[in-house]
């Protein structure tokens, strides 16, 4: 009988450490990598950032280079080998094509686009406006020495209307330049053809248009939400952009 109980205890201790080895596997979260896209930096998703990590969820914000598409999507690569685990991929503006490129990664396990494009295999981000009518925030781009930048009046009225003014100067103080070749650059991939994809559209984007916005999310068959914000949405609707993330971690599938 002693020797009974013994061997039970032995087998049941044996058993328990790969029983909670397997809980911890069930509780790991995916690391979320967030890419800013044109006349902003990583500071520009610090509202998402924090309600993320509020919510339990790792986050890393890429220092998006702007200088050309290989260049930004090798900055995306190296966040993504570098995080533990899988990878839910958000992209906002220029960053969605960005995330387009390189979102095939095996460690990726969703995309979410964020007023954003989403060029098919082939196709740049110039070949996706073309087809809207230009908005009030792009006919006032400036171009210096081949780099696209905003002014700080048209940051006012159509980049960040619906922010502060202190907000705004925030955000014309932290803007960086477009390498203005690389929104002809196109992309040889198109992750959300293998990703599940979410999509947040801005209602009142005077940047980037919202029917662009939504046709992109129809066509790359992405879960559509949309935000009563302008451009710079995660600043505006930080609220609603995190949402839809935590949504797309907890449903992304494990890869």
């Amino acid at each position: 009988m002693l020797r009974s109980t013994v061997l039970t205890l032995c087998l049941a201790a044996a058993v328990l450490p790969v029983a909670h080895a397997g809980e911890r596997r069930a509780e790991a979260k995916p690391t979320v990598v967030l890419v800013h896209g044109a006349f902003a930096d990583a500071s520009s998703w610090d509202l998402v950032a924090e309600r993320l990590r509020q919510r339990g969820l790792p986050v890393v914000a890429v220092d998006n280079p702007l200088t050309s598409l290989d260049a930004a999507a090798a900055a995306t690569r190296r966040a993504i080998a570098q995080a533990p685990g899988q990878v839910v991929l958000v992209g906002h503006s220029w960053g969605g094509t960005v995330i387009t490129q390189a979102g095939d990664d095996p460690k990726v396990s969703a995309l979410v686009y964020v007023a954003a494009f989403a060029p098919d295999a082939g196709e740049s981000s110039s070949q996706q406006l073309q087809r809207y009518q230009m908005t009030p925030g792009a006919q006032k781009l400036q171009n210096q020495g081949g780099f696209l930048s905003l002014s700080q009046e048209a940051v006012a009225t159509d980049f960040a209307q619906d922010l502060a003014p202190e907000a705004q100067a925030q955000v014309y103080a932290h803007q960086l330049p477009l390498k203005a070749s690389a929104l002809a650059e196109r992309v040889d991939r198109a992750a959300w053809k293998s990703r599940p994809s979410w999509y947040v559209v801005s209602r009142q984007d005077r940047t980037l248009s919202p029917a662009l916005q939504r046709d992109t999310a129809r066509r790359i068959g992405a879960e559509l939400r949309e935000v009563d914000a302008g451009h710079v949405s995660p600043l505006a609707a930080p609220d609603e952009v995190s949402q839809a993330i935590v949504d797309a971690s907890a449903a992304a599938p494990a890869r």
